[in-house]
């Protein structure tokens, strides 16, 4: 086995599947052109090696990086320059990643991290771009004529340590050429997307183009004959497809033949795009180095399709099985009112579809799809989950489950409320990811609400005031925006319980009004119910607290953070056996929560109220291994080894402590417990301080 240091480039043509749907055998062609052309004409001179092709990708590697970043330059600015003479339905534009990294030879393929980590960098490229590591950085210096933009450390997939990257950056107004905006909606015609904000809307090749055409000569009617000339050349075609396609355009950008808001019918003569056009105007710039152009009416959210799950087994009576588990969590998944869940009958059209995952999210407008499938065997049952992007057909998230079949029904209810659980919580983290990789320009309301939601879980002071700051941005460009309310309501009331905001009622009333706003706005959401719980909690009024989260429960069963605050409240109301058993019932739904350290802290203080000190160190010790975990963690675990007087874990608990907030002493506890109104609750966790030696 042979292991060197090489340049490796990884890059994959943009909207492959959409191209080929249009039209399968031009774009073959134009990519065998562009190969013959451009790409291996390019290589060549910079003494590449093509080690393999693969689909619609291809990895190739230099002994030089010099050479590998001004090949994919070349490559880059060539395509480019094609583009802007090929009419629209004729460009192809590639991603590109580079790395220099360490590798594995075998023959003449090549294997090893290097060759992930330049995949994952192609990965997050925008379309005609080039994404390099800082490795790739640090050795080009200025020996290659190009400007490149910091992008920062970026999480991405089945790579465990973040990646520091730069883009190559090239000029965009040509890129604002290619997009007509009108309304929330934009048409990308170098991409052949229609979007609203930033989520794709799944709309039909020919439907896209007549949404164009109309778009393109908004200033007048356009007849009949000059569409069924457009779009479908010589042939001969019915009315009833014209209508066909209307009516197709005119649901993607939810109008209709009553409303006609975006395409007006002139009858007897044709069409008329009457959605007044809108010209990019750049904004003033945000707080933090954000900077925006025209902001977006709404939020958008990501969409979800939840395909029919395999019958491995082949019975078609055992049919009713998998059907009945991919409805509950088609039903399930619908409770997060954060994402879009692409109904049954649409997704069920695609079973047995032998069409590829990016095709098939297209084609229902999903970002991300959901397959499964269900095996039986006696009494015991497996069934396969897995959470696919839709767009790069990467796994975001899989998990199987192995269970005794005692009750069919209740096996259905306990896969379905555990995998829309940890679904949820899997977007939550993708979507997450995807704000911070997208460039610092041009964001709306969703990616601003997406970027405060990465802050708020760092848990820290400075992230606190930074999602915050986030948060009220996203509600400047979507001040009905729900979740942006209610978040932003949480981020208060944790100022004051884990940083340094004084409780105060100024503070708790904002809360409040916050997350009232959000039940006004969406008041089937459960998140909002699950924060306005927080914050009657956080005010000492616990039969709302509880009242509030119960609420939640009912209305989202999956969602496990609802059943911590379930807990926390019956804690403090003393009813310490109720709120274990919430916190057990969070922790089994979503084993890698985000919020999971809560989910541990909390539980580890009603032991700890219960006097079950062995157990509470247990869970806080849990607790803390989370690397996100807040301070107040090591607080409860120096609580409860100081009753326990296990004085050789005590000093290590406690300078542990003392490191990570160096003011916390007695008098800081009891001000920062203000939420805690039972005396005995109170003084049983500043005596455990005291026994630890904490003054």
């Amino acid at each position: 086995m042979e292991r060197k240091l090489t340049a490796i480039v990884a890059m994959d043509v943009v909207g492959y599947s959409r191209l080929m749907e249009h039209d399968e055998v031009g774009t073959l062609d134009r990519l065998r052109d562009i190969r013959t052309g451009i790409i291996d004409p390019a290589i060549g001179r910079h003494s590449g090696r093509t080690v393999k092709l693969m689909g619609d990708g291809t990895l190739v590697e230099f002994s030089s990086v010099v050479d590998a970043l001004q090949c994919c330059v070349d490559i880059q600015e060539q395509l480019a320059a094609r583009n802007d003479t090929a009419g629209q339905r004729h460009k192809v534009q590639l991603r590109i990643g580079l790395h220099l990294g360490d590798i594995i030879v075998e023959g003449d393929d090549i294997y090893g991290d290097g060759v992930n980590v330049a995949a994952r960098l192609e990965s997050i490229a925008q379309p005609g771009t080039i994404v390099l590591s800082k490795q790739v950085y640090d050795h080009i210096g200025g020996k290659v004529a190009v400007q490149f933009v910091p992008l920062g450390e970026q999480n991405v997939k089945n790579i465990s340590r973040p990646i520091e990257a730069y883009r190559v950056d090239f000029a965009t107004e040509g890129a604002e050429a290619n997009v007509i905006r009108f309304g929330t909606f934009e048409l990308d015609t170098a991409l052949y997307e229609l979007r609203e904000g930033m989520n794709r809307v799944g709309v039909e090749p020919q439907a896209f183009d007549l949404l164009v055409y109309l778009a393109r000569n908004s200033e007048r009617t356009v007849t009949k004959e000059e569409i069924f000339t457009e779009l479908w050349g010589n042939r001969i075609v019915s009315d009833a497809a014209l209508s066909s396609q209307i009516k197709a355009a005119r649901k993607a950008v939810g109008d209709d033949g009553s409303a006609q808001h975006t395409i007006r019918t002139a009858h007897g003569r044709g069409f008329r795009f009457v959605a007044p056009i809108q010209t990019a105007t750049p904004a003033a710039a945000p707080a933090l180095g954000l900077e925006a152009s025209a902001p977006m009416a709404m939020a958008s959210k990501p969409s979800v399709a939840v395909l029919p799950f395999e019958n491995l087994n082949r019975d078609p009576e055992e049919d009713y099985f998998s059907d009945g588990i991919t409805e509950d969590i088609t039903t399930a998944m619908s409770k997060n009112r954060w994402l879009t869940v692409v109904a049954r009958n649409p997704a069920f059209a695609f079973r047995n579809s032998t069409d590829g995952i990016r095709v098939i999210g297209e084609k229902l407008g999903a970002e991300y799809v959901v397959t499964g499938s269900v095996r039986k065997a006696g009494t015991r049952a497996r069934i396969s989950v897995q959470v696919v992007d839709a767009e790069t057909e990467h796994s975001v998230w899989s998990e199987r489950f192995d269970r005794d079949v005692v009750d069919i029904f209740d096996l259905q209810d306990e896969i379905t409320e555990l995998v829309a659980a940890r679904i949820e919580s899997e977007l939550g983290l993708t979507e997450q990811r995807k704000a911070e990789r997208r460039p610092r320009k041009n964001l709306g309301a969703w990616d601003l609400y997406q970027l405060g939601v990465t802050q708020f879980y760092k848990f820290t002071r400075e992230a606190n005031l930074k999602s915050q700051n986030l948060l009220r941005q996203s509600l400047e460009l979507d001040p009905d925006f729900a979740s942006a309310h209610s978040r932003l309501a949480y981020a208060i009331v944790l100022s004051m319980v884990y940083f340094d905001a004084a409780p105060d009622d100024a503070r708790m009333d904002e809360a409040l009004t916050a997350a009232k706003r959000a039940i006004e706005l969406d008041d089937m959401d459960a998140n909002s119910f699950f924060t306005i719980g927080r914050v009657y909690l956080a005010r000492c009024e616990y039969d709302l607290a509880i009242d509030a989260l119960q609420h939640a429960v009912e209305l989202n069963p999956s969602l496990a953070v609802s059943y911590c605050g379930l807990g926390d409240s019956l804690a403090y109301e003393g009813r310490l056996d109720e709120a274990i058993e919430q916190f057990e019932i969070a922790i089994r739904l979503s084993p890698h929560d985000p919020f999971r350290w809560a989910f541990y802290s909390y539980r580890s203080l009603a032991h700890l109220f219960r006097g079950e000190f062995p157990d509470a160190v247990f869970w806080a010790r849990k607790a803390v291994q989370i690397p996100n975990a807040q301070y107040w963690a090591r607080a409860h675990l120096v609580a409860a080894l100081g009753h326990l007087g296990d004085d050789s874990q005590v000093a290590g608990a406690v300078n542990d402590l003392m490191r990570d907030k160096p003011e916390f002493s007695l008098d800081f506890a009891r001000e920062h417990l203000f939420y805690l109104k039972q005396s005995d609750q109170i003084e049983t966790y500043i005596v455990g301080l005291k026994k630890a030696g904490v003054s």
